[in-house]
């Protein structure tokens, strides 16, 4: 029978062909991979003969990712990433080792997994199950259990398989999941949000930072902010309190006040007052009691990893290196274990043994095993068993190897030490508490003597100080040699050190012991926290202001509930208690909100960061991918999402997320001065849905019978919305010499630039900066042609509008594209009729909008014929005028008693003057 056998590394996979070879008539040959070699030679499991094939992978074979269309970061609004369909791929990287595991697999009845014996190892368990048996359906998948790379692990479990652990994976695939969609939702929004709107001076290239979120990283970061809360928000306070002292033939005993400390100073100063008028001192309890300094537990990685920061000041991601590298060597049991208790079946003296020949720690080894000693003890029950690994614990003898460094000595040396006190008697100390009386007010002192230091002596890392004080009676009497009335302040906490914080993240459940240590990696990383030479975290400006912005809106989002609720909801998945699609859908349904809800109050995160970080006056340089609210899907490439947007010039669009593969995108008229999408949909346009935009107008640039509040759809069904397009143009109305707002004086000849840009040669003379309507190589077409043309008694021009029938006065318009084109426009507040005169050449007459109000005043005589101009009280143009029609605003509204004060002209204003600048 042919077995493919499949390690995590290509390291695991070397050492255990040659454990089970023996390194006897061991081949070695290569595959795809040059990476990931094979090993072959014949076993016999369960007495059955074997030829054996060993590999490997490196690390996770598959990656979880969303699909193409969603993967880019301005593909698709950000709140899309909690439904979007992902899926799961061998990357490009990895097809080698996929085409290595196809081609074994075809040729091999049995397929024996050698992954990691925690959640992650099942995992990539089944991503290697999933490539094996789509080439090969009928291969018999088994799963060898061990916790240590050494010949009695390896045999034994080799011939104790068992099948593969679903449930194990499948807390993975969720916890993966769910990481994916919440850290690739809130990154996509801090970073868009945040980055470009200020300076980031502590990143060499700031503009392609990434704030990242991440749901275990953020709560590891509230930690470190909230001590440092904790230190600045704390204000000293003095107190009081009496010290005595009592010096004897046998030394100096030092008393301390049993009240503490007092926070008032005038009864301090009557209560010390008291003492010194009546300064005897007698003995009220003399109690002497024997104390007990127990060992630590057996050692898992949590405790790895604080202790090796306590002691030698490693950081816990160097910690795990180094213990990986000394575990695939075959010196220390997996490194990964929640397990802090070992089973009755492991041989705690053999491993005592492995130790008798080490220089230093050999002699109390054989302390321990010498039954005449009495140092054995059987080791603590930390409470923890994750039923996958041992404690971790020393697995070869070693005086130091030759490629080790330091911290490879330092953290073996831990490994044993810790093993050997685990199994050895606590300390003895023999304790010795005086109290006495002065005046009313109890002292007390103490005093301890070690009788067995037992595990002290090969735990280094620990001591347990004491000191000796006089000996004194029950009932004796005594002067104090001092007493002191002193003054002190309170003291904040110090910042966390790394010790703390991994503490902080194991009681709150925040990860799990195998990336912890990878969560405190990303705060440096991405310049969220600094560590300093005593391995305490500050938060940076950066991670302060990102946790303050979270925190005002109200949600403790940088807390760390929400997300212990998930690592307990994922632990249930693995035993069974939950299912996967529920966990998925209900923590899903909890964080969008979440986000939702975040992202309505961004302001809160732009107000926190402006309290660290100056305004940016620049652009993103990316404003067409800037993600807006959603108007429909994109009828043009059918994948992303039209979103309105604001343009760096302040106007406003509509374009497709897909941007540049995808160009289409809707105008909007630029004399818009807010916009934002509803949740109505409208009725006319389809595919659905379609929503709706609430438009607010400038007054001074829309004709004065449209409404500056209109609710209207972009897709052409709305008559309102084309016609101010029309009129208003899509350009800004800001003029040249004014800077945009906040845009600094680059800005607004950036948008005449713009605008220029969009004109176009004259069909006429061939020439830009005018239409080929205006062009003045035309001749004038005399007005009097038209035979529905009048005159006004004024001898102003007009035309009847074709819904109520008011004259309309010819009039000029003044907007950046359409300057000087004359156009009639119905004066009435219910009607919307309008056109330009040049087009009354070509058609049969102009539009008109008949919404419900324009109908009903069509149909009723009453309300026919609305007020002229001079009604309305804002009288006619002057008589000087030289011109037969009017000049009106940019409002439509007639000038009166205005000149160009440049040449005095009346039909035109300086800025548009000919004469300007000569």
């Amino acid at each position: 029978m042919k077995v493919l056998n499949v390690a995590e590394k290509p390291s695991v996979a070397k050492a255990v062909a040659t454990i089970l070879s023996r390194n006897q008539g061991l081949r070695v040959r290569e595959g795809r991979s040059r990476y990931n070699k094979l090993f072959e030679f014949n076993y016999s499991i369960r007495g059955q003969h074997c030829q054996m094939v060993v590999t490997s992978v490196i690390g996770h074979l598959m990656e979880l990712e969303f699909e193409d269309r969603f993967r880019k970061w301005h593909s698709c609004d950000p709140a899309h990433l909690y439904h979007a369909p992902v899926r799961k791929f061998v990357p490009e990287d990895k097809l080698d080792i996929k085409r290595t595991l196809e081609e074994e697999a075809r040729k091999c009845q049995w397929l024996v997994l050698w992954l990691d014996c925690d959640r992650e190892g099942e995992n990539i368990a089944f991503e290697v199950l999933e490539v094996c048996t789509q080439v090969n359906r009928h291969i018999d998948v088994w799963r060898a259990r061990f916790s240590a790379l050494i010949d009695r692990e390896i045999h034994e479990s080799v011939q104790n398989l068992v099948r593969p652990n679903q449930l194990f994976a499948d807390a993975v695939d969720v916890r993966q999941e769910i990481d994916l969609r919440i850290g690739a939702s809130f990154t996509r929004f801090q970073t868009m949000l945040l980055r470009d709107a200020f300076v980031l001076d502590f990143a060499a290239d700031d503009r392609n930072l990434v704030l990242s979120y991440g749901p275990c990283q953020f709560p590891t970061l509230g930690f470190v902010v909230e001590r440092y809360w904790e230190i600045q928000s704390h204000e000293p306070e003095e107190f009081w309190t009496i010290n005595c002292s009592h010096k004897s033939d046998e030394g100096t005993s030092t008393f301390n006040w049993m009240r503490g400390h007092l926070f008032d100073y005038t009864c301090a100063v009557i209560i010390y007052e008291m003492c010194i008028q009546e300064p005897t001192a007698t003995v009220t309890k003399v109690r002497h009691q024997e104390k007990l300094k127990y060992p630590p537990h057996p050692l898992n990685t949590i405790e790895l990893e604080k202790r090796a920061s306590r002691y030698f000041h490693m950081s816990s991601e160097r910690t795990m290196k180094v213990a990986e590298d000394l575990y695939q060597a075959g010196f220390i049991s997996y490194p990964r274990t929640e397990t802090d208790c070992f089973s009755e079946r492991t041989d705690l003296h053999g491993i005592v043994q492995e130790q008798l020949g080490h220089p230093i720690w050999g002699s109390y080894a054989q302390r321990l095993l010498d039954p005449g000693a009495g140092l054995w003890r059987n080791p603590g029950d930390g409470g923890h068993d994750d039923k996958a690994h041992p404690p971790i614990h020393p697995t070869k003898f070693s005086a130091g190897e030759s490629g080790w460094s330091q911290d490879h000595q330092r953290l073996y040396e831990l490994v044993v030490r810790h093993f050997l006190a685990c199994v050895s008697q606590p300390a003895v100390g023999a304790e010795t508490i005086v109290e006495i009386d002065i005046a009313g007010e109890s002292f007390s002192s103490s005093g301890r003597v070690i009788i067995a230091k037992n595990y002290l002596d090969v735990y280094r890392f620990e001591s347990w100080g004491g000191s000796m004080i006089p000996t004194y009676v029950f009932g004796q009497q005594f002067i104090p040699t001092t007493l002191t009335l002193d003054s002190g302040v309170t003291r904040p906490p110090p910042l966390l050190s790394e010790a703390d914080l991994l503490n902080c993240m194991d009681k709150a459940g925040i990860g799990t012991d195998a990336t912890m240590h990878d969560h405190i990696k990303k705060l440096l990383d991405r310049f969220y926290a600094t560590k300093d030479s005593n391995t305490r975290f500050s938060p940076t400006n950066l991670g302060e202001a990102l946790v303050m912005g979270y925190d005002d809106m109200g949600y403790e989002l940088w807390k760390p509930y929400l997300r212990s609720m998930m690592e307990c909801d994922m632990k249930a998945v693995s035993i069974g208690t939950k299912r996967r699609n529920e966990v998925l859908t209900t923590c899903l349904e909890q964080m969008k909100a979440c986000f939702l809800d975040a992202r309505l109050n961004k302001v809160k995160l732009l107000e926190a960061m402006a309290l660290f970080f100056e305004r940016s006056n620049r652009s993103s340089g990316d404003e067409q991918h800037e993600v807006g609210d959603v108007v429909r899907q994109c009828t043009l490439c059918q994948e992303s999402d039209m979103v309105l947007r604001r343009k760096p010039d302040g106007n406003f669009m509509v374009g497709c997320l897909g941007y540049p593969q995808c160009r289409n995108v809707v105008w909007l008229p630029g004399s818009i001065s807010e916009a934002a999408v509803t949740t109505i949909s409208c009725n006319h346009c389809t595919p659905g849905p379609v929503y709706k935009i609430q438009f607010k107008f400038r007054r001074l640039e829309i004709p004065p019978n449209y409404n500056i509040d209109h609710l209207g759809c972009v897709c052409g069904c709305d008559e309102i919305l084309r016609q101010l397009t029309e009129i208003c143009g899509t350009g800004s109305r800001i003029c040249s010499t004014v800077p945009a707002r906040g845009r600094g004086s680059n800005a607004s000849s950036t948008n005449a630039q713009r605008s220029n840009t969009r004109q176009t040669a004259c069909i006429h003379c061939s020439q830009t900066g005018h239409s080929s309507n205006d062009c003045p190589s035309r001749v004038p077409r005399s007005r009097n042609s038209q035979s529905h043309r009048t005159n006004m008694p004024s001898g102003e021009s007009s035309i009847p509008c074709n819904v109520c029938g008011t004259p309309c006065i010819l009039r000029t318009a003044n907007t950046e594209n359409n300057r000087g084109r004359k156009f009639y426009s119905c004066q009435s507040q219910e009607c919307n009729f309008f056109v330009w005169e040049d087009s009354l050449n070509s058609s049969s007459g102009g539009r008109s909008a008949q919404p419900a109000t324009a109908r009903s005043s069509a149909s009723n005589p009453s309300r026919r014929g609305g007020r002229g101009r001079g009604d309305r009280g804002r009288g006619r143009q002057s008589g000087a005028r030289t011109s037969d029609t009017t000049f009106v605003s940019a409002t439509g509204d007639p000038v009166s008693g205005r000149r160009c004060f440049v040449c005095g002209d009346p039909s035109h204003f300086a800025n548009v003057c000919p004469n300007r600048g000569m």
